[in-house]
């Protein structure tokens, strides 16, 4: 009788977790679901709201080509520099112990709490005409800056490098050391395990980088009108040309908007397509 009823108690149990999970379920489900809204909404609106018979007409006005076209030109020099300059940088934070490698760490991860503006006076105040760099540098070379497209790719590394470093650092945190000791132990020099064995590894984590860094640096406004101007053809963005078109012509800044979506959709698309998984 004992073995019997076993099972039959059992049963009940069972369906009842079932149940449990269920209601989980949909006790997540709701804010889920909020989360969803909040991120969808706005971009719903802005491809319900858009004027579709004059997207391109609006797209074709002189000031938007150059806006995108730099856009596109900084971002991409920003994203080279991130990589070329956070990976080292992000690997030795992974393998540093100690509370030099926190302080650095910490340091590196101002900029993602610092208001944009912010950042852009403390840019104008390292690399303006009187900046502790900017200053030598004007007065020796005859080097400006500010207000130039150099300027905008410095801001643009300077809010975005943070964001390639975190991820590739927590990558090349989950390479195991075991297998760089193994490859010393065949007579590998450091930089050859490095470049064989540990960054091969962290591919995924900087491509996850990279993509976070190129849509930081894509969006970026506060840091880049504060310190590199907003000069049409010169030093205006595709996010400083939505400002000054929402001001003369709404309609002309949701088609601006729409095009800077559809170019972000499909570079983060085909960067967790091709490397993300």
């Amino acid at each position: 009788m004992t073995d019997a009823a076993e099972p039959m108690a059992a049963e009940p149990v069972a369906a009842g977790r079932i149940r449990a999970a269920g209601g989980t379920r949909l006790g997540l489900l709701a804010p889920a679901g909020l989360a969803v809204a909040l991120v969808a909404l706005p971009l719903l609106a802005l491809l319900l709201r858009a004027d579709w018979g004059h997207v391109l007409d609006h797209l074709a006005d002189p000031a938007v080509l150059p806006a995108i076209r730099l856009s596109l030109l900084t971002t991409t020099t920003t994203v080279v520099l991130a990589v070329v300059l956070g990976t080292p940088l992000a690997w030795l934070l992974a393998r540093a112990q100690g509370r030099a490698a926190a302080w650095f760490r910490a340091l590196l991860t101002v900029p993602l709490v610092l208001p944009p503006v912010v950042g852009g006076v403390a840019l104008l105040m390292a690399w303006g005409r009187r900046g502790v760099v900017g200053g030598p540098l004007y007065e020796a070379f005859g080097v400006r800056v500010p207000f130039t497209p150099v300027a905008v790719v410095l801001a643009e590394l300077f809010v975005a490098m943070p964001f390639y470093v975190i991820a590739v650092e927590g990558a090349m945190r989950s390479v195991d050391p075991r297998f760089e000791h193994v490859a010393a132990t065949l007579g590998a020099s450091p930089w050859r395990s490095f470049s064989r064995v540990a960054l091969p590894l962290a591919v995924p984590g900087m491509a996850a980088g990279a993509a976070l860094a190129w849509a930081r640096a894509l969006g970026e406004f506060g840091a880049t009108i504060t310190f590199a101007g907003n000069f049409a053809g010169r030093t205006q963005t595709a996010p400083l040309a939505v400002y000054v078109a929402l001001e003369r012509d709404p309609q002309a800044a949701v088609s601006l908007s729409l095009a800077m979506l559809v170019v972000s959709i499909v570079v983060l698309a085909l960067l967790r397509g091709r490397w993300v998984r």
